[in-house]
């Protein structure tokens, strides 16, 4: 998909955790401490626990995500693409497999809050987490848009197919280069988020 195309597209959901910020999560780590499968997602491998067993380990990864939310760093990159997409008149949400309130504190404190309305920021406390496109095509809903008119951006395969999935442009940010395998899912694969937009935006 051309740059032009993409740009025409007036609304825009965004992945939060290494897409916006600088990705700060040992998922790996995070497993071993709950006793969890390795290369089993920690949302699928709580989910298919029974209710007594899953409730102490979904809170300490409550308390981990809140941790990691006040230290976040935002990526340099996403204040030049947001910017250019509000000057644009481009309606912004963001998609997280973390929960809403931890998303916001997150965009809260790396200063991309002014960027995002807290109603189009959706978490897996408000919808079926991604690779779902549940979040994705309720979002089109809030904003009466057409899948045609929408980009979902993220860093890893669940975005890609929450995206592909609910009929919206897909973008692969691939900065630490591991998404070779994910190429398929994406429509336009960057190294950073200002590589979509042209030499005069």
């Amino acid at each position: 998909m051309r740059r032009s195309d993409l740009l025409a597209r007036r609304h825009w959901i965004f992945d939060l955790d290494g897409t916006l910020t600088v990705p700060a999560h040992d998922f790996d780590a995070m497993r071993l401490e709950l006793g969890l499968p390795a290369g089993v997602g920690i949302l699928e491998a709580l989910g298919a626990l029974d209710e007594a067993t899953a409730a102490p380990k979904w809170a300490r990864l409550l308390a981990w995500e809140r941790e990691i939310a006040a230290a976040a760093r935002v990526q340099p990159d996403a204040y030049v693409l947001l910017e250019a997409l509000s000057g644009r008149g481009a309606r912004l949400g963001v998609l997280t497999r973390n929960t809403a309130p931890i998303a916001w504190e997150t965009l809260r404190v790396v200063g991309l809050d002014g960027y995002f309305d807290p109603a189009f920021v959706l978490g897996r406390d408000a919808v079926a987490h991604k690779p779902s496109p549940e979040g994705v095509l309720r979002l089109l809903e809030l904003w009466g848009a057409n899948p045609d008119d929408a980009v979902m951006v993220g860093d890893y395969v669940h975005d890609l197919h929450a995206g592909r999935t609910a009929g919206v442009a897909t973008v692969l940010v691939d900065r630490p280069g591991r998404g070779a395998d994910w190429v398929a899912f994406a429509d336009r694969v960057v190294d950073r988020l200002d590589a979509l937009l042209g030499p005069g935006d």
